[in-house]
């Protein structure tokens, strides 16, 4: 387990608000589509979700997403995160694509009640055999300023290069590899109106 995961103590959180809601593992297994295994490893920190996985947890929470990378709560309206206060986090894939991980860092975690939530996102090369496709409702918006990068998406390929952008409905699953054996960063925008 990455050591910001368990500093931002994510899978607390998450069992916290699961059990101030009298909520059973069953009921947001339920309410997420996830099963109740996945849910508990996400609880005892055994598995670092992905932003996909963390969206679902926090609508059936009815919380902001951005409340899993805060550490205190905020009342701003305007906030700025410097670069070092950043809340970077490694997904890594199952055990058969170890490689095929990414990372994604909260860039406006401290804000609270929005509908948008930002990530700085480095994507790993991988196979096309490997990726692993995501869906979570709403809308996506990617700004690919390093690397080159395939965007996989409803049967289609999409190849994009540094400055190239993308917008498109989240609720179809996706899945994202970076090419030529080189990572690729971007800026992620993930839009919900719930």
């Amino acid at each position: 387990m990455d050591l910001e995961v368990r500093r931002l103590k994510l899978g607390e959180k998450i069992k916290e608000l699961r059990l101030r809601n009298q909520y059973t593992l069953r009921q947001v297994a339920g309410k997420t589509g996830l099963s109740i295994g996945l849910l508990s490893q996400v609880e005892n920190n055994a598995v670092s979700p992905p932003v996909a996985t963390l969206l679902r947890i926090a609508k059936a929470l009815d919380v902001n997403i951005g409340y899993f990378f805060r550490e205190e709560e905020s009342k701003e309206r305007a906030v700025v995160v410097r670069k070092g206060e950043r809340k970077k986090v490694f997904r890594r894939m199952p055990a058969q694509h170890e490689q095929s991980g990414y990372t994604y860092e909260a860039l406006a975690y401290t804000r609270n009640a929005k509908h948008m939530e930002p990530f700085l996102v480095e994507f790993e090369p991988k196979k096309k055999e490997e990726l692993i496709f995501l869906n979570h409702g709403g809308e996506e918006f990617l700004f690919l300023f390093r690397g080159r990068l395939a965007f996989h998406y409803d049967q289609e390929e999409m190849i994009l290069d540094p400055g190239d952008s993308l917008y498109f409905d989240s609720s179809i699953p996706h899945g994202f590899r970076a090419l030529r054996g080189k990572k690729a960063q971007g800026i992620v925008v993930l839009y919900s109106e719930e």
